[in-house]
């Protein structure tokens, strides 16, 4: 157990960072954010920073000696980074989750030898693998890199078999994954807490609505069915015991008629839950500090009928003014200095009778 009064280091100062850090405080934790940015949201409310690269193993050293505890905000973090400061500190989660949610081709891969169902793909690495896959699931078909993609970054809709040495080449031509369209009503995540001895919260299913690849909005309780809720929170349950897991674990589903279909996990506190902070009786960012340092973890239980979150994507974060004149409106600003297009820059929650 990591008592209060330790220190725990954040990978990433960003914004997920920023709440961790607001989250640890009313526990009595302080928080050290490594990261390699001027601009770091997180550094805002922290107790100390460190401005170094992932790779820098002395700087890293340094970091691990002044913290009790580790864990990472954003899943783009060098597994070895981890691997590194595992052999110093305690680190949640592990670098072997990291590993699987790094890559989409070994996380389809995992999660179906977990018998869970995912959409079609196909390892992609040349023209002629391609154009295989293409004849194999169709078209309209989504080329995506195995790595590092983020809010709709990284990957191209393929609408014509025409398209395909152009869309490979725009995208680096190797390490890619091709995914078929799956049919499905709407998009849902679910948000476990998985303790070090096993024990597990779970959120009400989430409901998500995204423009652009980016999440635009999310509901409370989702409109899915009991069947597809349980058995989305069943794999999403196998999937951390199978990786030893402790901390909050999100996986985003496709609802369709045949059941829930995996399409993506984060191995942090996820953008989709940020309504628990008012709307939950624990939010997910104080559950990941109580998993983490070993804490009891709190209820997951909502604290009204209906909760609803809106991301402020670019200039919208510029009407906080309107938006603190509504009495209903619970606002967060991340301290980000510029607001381009499509970059979160706050959210709304709203808590519905």
């Amino acid at each position: 157990m990591i008592a209060p009064g330790s220190v725990i280091g954040i990978l990433g100062g960003g914004q997920l960072g920023r709440m961790l850090a607001l989250a640890a405080a009313p526990l009595g934790f302080r928080v050290h954010v490594y990261a390699p940015e001027d601009e770091l949201p997180a550094a805002d409310v922290s107790f100390a920073v460190t401005r170094a690269g992932y790779a820098d193993a002395a700087a890293l050293a340094a970091f691990a000696g002044q913290v009790d505890v580790v864990t990472f905000e954003f899943e783009n973090v060098p597994s070895a980074t981890l691997a590194l400061l595992e052999s110093l500190r305690p680190v949640h989660p592990c670098h072997a989750a990291l590993d699987v949610a790094q890559d989409r081709l070994l996380e389809k891969r995992f999660v179906e030898e977990l018998g869970g169902t995912t959409a079609p793909y196909a390892a992609v690495d040349s023209v002629a693998d391609l154009d295989a896959a293409l004849a194999r699931l169709g078209t309209p078909a989504i080329l995506k890199t195995r790595r590092m993609g983020y809010d709709g970054k990284g990957q191209i809709r393929i609408m014509h078999p025409t398209e395909a040495a152009a869309s490979c080449a725009a995208l680096g031509g190797a390490d890619l994954i091709l995914e078929g369209l799956v049919a499905f009503d709407r998009e849902f995540s679910i948000i476990v807490t998985r303790g070090a001895d096993g024990s597990e919260r779970h959120f009400p299913a989430i409901e998500n609505h995204h423009r652009g690849g980016i999440l635009a909005e999310s509901r409370v309780p989702a409109a899915v069915s009991a069947d597809a809720v349980a058995a989305a929170t069943a794999l999403v349950v196998r999937i951390a015991d199978a990786l030893g897991y402790v901390g909050v674990l999100t996986c985003e589903f496709f609802d369709t008629a045949a059941g829930p279909v995996f399409n993506e996990m984060a191995p942090r506190v996820h953008n989709s839950g940020h309504w628990t902070i008012e709307g939950a009786r624990t939010s997910q960012f104080e559950q990941h500090i109580r998993a983490i340092c070993g804490l009891p973890l709190g209820a997951a239980d909502l604290l009204a009928p209906a909760v609803s979150m809106t991301n402020l994507l670019g200039d919208a974060a510029l009407g906080w003014a309107d938006i603190l004149s509504d009495p209903d409106a619970h606002l967060h600003l991340y301290g980000k200095s510029t607001p381009e297009p499509g970059r979160k820059m706050g959210h709304v929650t709203k808590l519905h009778a």
